[in-house]
């Protein structure tokens, strides 16, 4: 008889087992486990879904690998996972879904937010007729999430564009190939949108970010509802404060030192011009020289916002954050007319809720003023906060009523 042949060894998936405390992050339902909590794994892919257990070998779900990244591990699902394509598209049509009774208003908004979305290094806006995505690790990055990505989007919500926005510094820390911005489908990247009523241009392949600062969109509205005679948009970028406030105040001035963000800003502007309209100001400026220079020549407003970039990219960087805004708003406060509305806001994530209002108390105690808060708002309702991920909330707007 024949020697009978011995199996073929079964190819093991991949998989990573965590240390307690990496495990307790899962267990505490917080995607992300460091690469110093894998205490075990065997040879892994960059980009691999991979199979996640315990030190005792309990599965815990199934994860994106990055090969490069500190975050190792991003949780994808705490089942078994064998089609990642086939998931991507089915949670791109639930984040859709649910943002259907959320957003209004508007037809520019976040439609796919990261791990809010349980998406994690995916992020997708809608602007109009044009579809932004940025793509920030390794397993989004496969031609297959790519392609599925693209398909669905076309599918589902049938854009003239899909353009792809490239963060360069994310590809390089995550080893993934050099890209340019650009047109990923269809044949238009910029178009018109509206927010609230007031309407802008977008360009897909320029500005900051995914193009626009959506997050903000509905702290827009709500700082018009309470502005009031002479106003200034320090950080104004490209007039998303500032416009707003147009529609109720006389006088309007929005201040950036970018050149390029003001021109934008000036033909946005246009775009909203009535035959009575206001003129809004813009001027080219540091808002921290020039909030000094107008406090130190006894300049005066009625409505004044603040919404610097972060000033706190790190731990590191918390303590001068802090002290950068402690000084913004004692700068405003000390210009604002009794009864002055102060917006001041804050995307540092590292500057937590608690630490925010103190600062802004200490500047209000030091500027001998008091204030009423009318409103503590967060980002907008198209971009989701996960209870157990505080990283999903990092926005903060305060909407102050300030007196003598």
């Amino acid at each position: 008889m024949p020697k009978k042949q011995a199996p073929a060894a079964k190819h093991a998936e991949p998989s990573v087992k965590l240390s307690t405390r990496g495990a307790a992050r899962l267990h505490a339902r917080h995607p992300w486990v460091y690469r110093s909590d894998i205490v075990g794994a065997n040879d892994i892919p960059p980009g691999a879904l991979v199979r996640v257990h315990d030190e005792r070998g309990k599965f815990l779900g199934t994860a994106l690998y990055s090969s490069s990244s500190q975050i190792a591990i991003r949780m994808i699902s705490h089942g078994s996972v064998t089609d990642l394509p086939a998931l991507v598209a089915e949670r791109i049509l639930a984040a859709i879904a649910y943002r259907k009774d959320l957003v209004a208003n508007t037809d520019a908004y976040r439609i796919v937010f990261s791990e809010a979305d349980f998406l994690p290094g995916l992020i997708i806006d809608r602007y109009n007729d044009v579809i932004s995505a940025q793509i920030l690790t390794q397993a989004m990055d496969a031609e297959p999430v790519r392609e599925a990505i693209v398909q669905t989007l076309r599918e589902e919500l049938q854009p003239l564009g899909i353009v792809e926005r490239v963060d360069a510094r994310i590809r390089e820390l995550e080893q993934l190939p050099a890209r340019q911005s650009a047109l990923l489908w269809g044949d238009k990247s910029s178009t018109e949108i509206s927010m609230n009523g007031v309407r802008f241009y977008y360009d897909g392949l320029e500005g900051q970010k995914t193009g626009a600062f959506l997050d903000q969109r509905e702290n827009y509205a709500a700082a018009a509802q309470y502005a009031h005679g002479e106003a200034l948009d320090a950080f104004c970028y490209q007039g998303g404060f500032a416009l707003h406030l147009a529609a109720k105040c006389p006088a309007v001035t929005g201040v950036d030192s970018s050149r390029p963000a003001l021109e934008m800003a000036d033909k946005n502007a246009a775009l909203n011009a009535t035959p009575n309209g206001r003129e809004v100001e813009w001027i080219e400026a540091n808002a921290f020289d020039l909030l000094r220079d107008y406090a130190a020549a006894n300049r005066h407003y009625d409505t004044i916002v603040l919404d610097p970039p972060a000033f706190a990219k790190s731990k590191r960087d918390l303590e001068k954050a802090l002290g950068g805004y402690k000084e913004l708003n004692l700068r405003a406060m000390k210009m604002l007319r009794p009864g002055g509305i102060l917006v001041t806001c804050s995307c540092s994530f590292h500057v937590s809720p608690h630490d925010f209002l103190k600062v802004v108390a200490d500047a209000a105690q030091d500027a001998h003023k008091s204030l009423r808060v009318l409103e503590n708002r967060g980002a907008a309702k198209d971009h989701p906060i996960l209870l157990n991920v505080p990283e999903t909330s990092y926005l903060q707007c305060l909407i102050l009523s300030v007196t003598n």
